[in-house]
């Protein structure tokens, strides 16, 4: 399985970003899709994850209410549509695939990642 994420970019405070993560090679609609970024000097933390089927998603309390995770399994891609960001949402976002059960917070979790896509946010 290979990942491709992009869409990141600079934004100023309040604004909107979507994410997409392409995958090739494996059955898409098999394996649950997370979202995980890393900021400068911090440690990759749990974003947010769908179910392969896309019927169940969860998403990391800095994020609820802000950011949307969905895929399109036609298309073979997931994204990340982020809103009403903030300074502290400054990071390199990473998609991964997940081909085991349960949810997946943990970064131990997934098998494949991308190689992650620059999100800046301006104050």
């Amino acid at each position: 399985v290979q990942l491709q994420a992009s869409g990141g970019g600079l934004v100023q405070a309040g604004g909107s970003l979507r994410l997409s993560c392409a995958a090739s090679g494996g059955t898409f609609s098999s394996y649950a899709m997370g979202w995980f970024r890393q900021a400068p000097g911090k440690e990759r933390e749990f974003v947010a994850t769908i179910s392969g089927g896309g019927g169940r998603a969860f998403y990391a309390d800095s994020v609820k209410g802000r950011f949307t995770i969905s895929r399109d399994n036609a298309k073979n891609t997931g994204y990340l549509q982020m809103n009403s960001l903030k300074p502290e949402d400054t990071a390199v976002y990473y998609c991964a695939a997940d081909f085991g059960y349960g949810v997946g917070y943990a970064v131990e979790s997934y098998d494949y990642w991308g190689q992650g896509t620059l999100v800046t946010v301006s104050s």
